[in-house]
């Protein structure tokens, strides 16, 4: 079993008390796996139907299923964005907090500690590509890979921002309908999982990291509308992070009722532990809509326009709305995104493409948010998938010419440019196996 700091086994076997034994035998199991099929791409059945290995259904999380694959992530479906490896614990408060909202189709959603993007990508699913989510992550050198996470997953109404939350409270006082805090902690269920953690806590850093999730919270309470649903979570077990934390915010914040709140051990339940309380906000005013974001309209945008909507008649098989041009580059603007001033990094615009002048050339992050309805299909078996992924150029049919959507079991994994039986590839060279 590993090492594990004194003064927390103290602390646990005292709060703990007869489940001590049990909890400390926890660590000797290996860690939980599971993944989290992704709906805005794939329905659950279909899903079953094409997973490359068993699985098990998560009780709290309807598309959530545990695996004992050594390695889900190194999948053809996994770079499709079939799905989102995910700790089953982790996938608790998503689906309470949806609940407690009844509905967050079209609403205003706010994911405030967002990296890697784990429970951003499954509001966006409870979202259904409905309203707008606002995916924010204070770190910068974190924002990379949940920018690259949202892309892969097909996320199409998400805003993704770099600010602090006393920044970004300073933009959306009383906006948000739903806001989830899955605030940074001191990650005492993260010891199994990743053992590096274990030297870095300490309790010392217990109280330090209770003190910056009570300021988060204080921003959060801000940003959230009248009526709205405040969910928090950690995935620590430290009461001054968890129970004490709730206590004492709702202590200062009278205007919320505790809807539930919930400590899941390692010991009860197949995961590595989480905690999660969903609070209701009862008084509060809700903010209007920001004035949209709207397309610029030079000549010169139009020009770059022009190109752009000749490739979408000639490749695509749809028509899309809320087109922006900002020099060679083109957007979509996410349906009703809002207006607003920031002097932090925002990626308000999804990205379709680029163009030279005379030709335009797709992005991923369009292919990723396509189904294979949305432009011609390139099908790929699983090797076929693979040697793409790796960024080799495919042979196809003579009288395939133009963009692609090369994909696997109906699923795109991104562009080809088909030329004299040549299926060139386009799949980013960051992204190659």
């Amino acid at each position: 079993m590993i090492e594990l700091p004194r003064d927390f086994l103290d602390r646990m076997k005292e709060e703990l008390k007869g489940d001590f034994d049990a909890f400390i035998a926890s660590y000797d199991r290996a860690p939980a796996r599971a993944i989290r099929v992704n709906t805005l791409k794939i329905s659950i059945d279909d899903f079953l139907k094409i997973s490359p290995f068993p699985l098990r259904p998560v009780p709290w999380e309807e598309s959530g299923f545990f695996t004992d694959s050594e390695g889900p992530g190194r999948t053809p479906l996994h770079a499709a964005g079939a799905y989102y490896v995910q700790e089953p614990s982790a996938m608790s408060v998503v689906p309470k907090a949806v609940k407690a909202a009844n509905e967050i189709k079209g609403k205003r959603v706010l994911d405030l500690c967002s990296a890697p993007g784990g429970k951003g990508t499954q509001l966006a699913a409870a979202m259904g590509g409905e309203g707008i989510l606002v995916l924010n992550e204070p770190i910068l050198s974190r924002r990379d890979i949940l920018a690259e996470n949202v892309e892969r997953l097909g996320v199409g109404n998400a805003i993704i921002s770099c600010a602090r939350p006393e920044q970004l409270a300073k933009s959306f006082e009383n906006y948000f309908d739903l806001i989830l805090v899955d605030a940074p902690c001191s990650g005492e269920g993260m010891f199994k999982k990743e053992p590096n953690a274990i030297p870095e806590w300490s309790r010392e850093n217990v109280i330090k990291c209770a003190q910056r999730q009570s300021d988060i919270l204080n921003e959060a309470d801000k940003m959230l509308c009248g009526g709205g649903i405040l969910a928090y979570s950690t995935c620590t077990f430290s009461r001054e992070e968890d129970e004490e934390q709730i206590q004492n915010f709702l202590k200062s914040h009278v205007g919320y009722t505790l809807v539930e709140e919930k400590k899941l051990y390692p010991h009860e339940m197949c995961g590595e532990g989480h905690f999660y309380a969903i609070l209701k906000k009862i008084e509060g005013d809700r903010a209007d809509d920001f004035p949209p974001l709207n397309p610029s309209k030079s000549p010169k945008d139009k020009a770059a326009l022009d190109v752009y909507r000749k490739w979408e008649g000639e490749t695509l098989k749809l028509r899309l709305d809320n087109i922006a041009v900002r020099g060679e580059n083109i957007y979509q603007i996410p349906q009703n995104a809002p207006k607003f001033e920031a002097d932090y990094p925002v990626q308000t615009l999804l990205p379709i493409g680029r163009t030279d002048g005379k030709n335009f050339f797709p992005h991923h992050s369009l292919a990723m948010r396509l189904n294979c309805g949305g432009a011609e299909t390139f099908a790929l078996d699983y090797d076929g998938a693979v040697s793409f992924l790796k960024g080799l150029t495919l042979p196809c049919p003579a009288d395939m010419k133009g963009w692609y959507l090369a994909a696997y079991s109906n699923l795109p994994l991104g562009w080809v440019k088909a030329v004299n039986g040549t299926a060139k590839n386009h799949y980013p060279k960051g992204l190659r196996i």
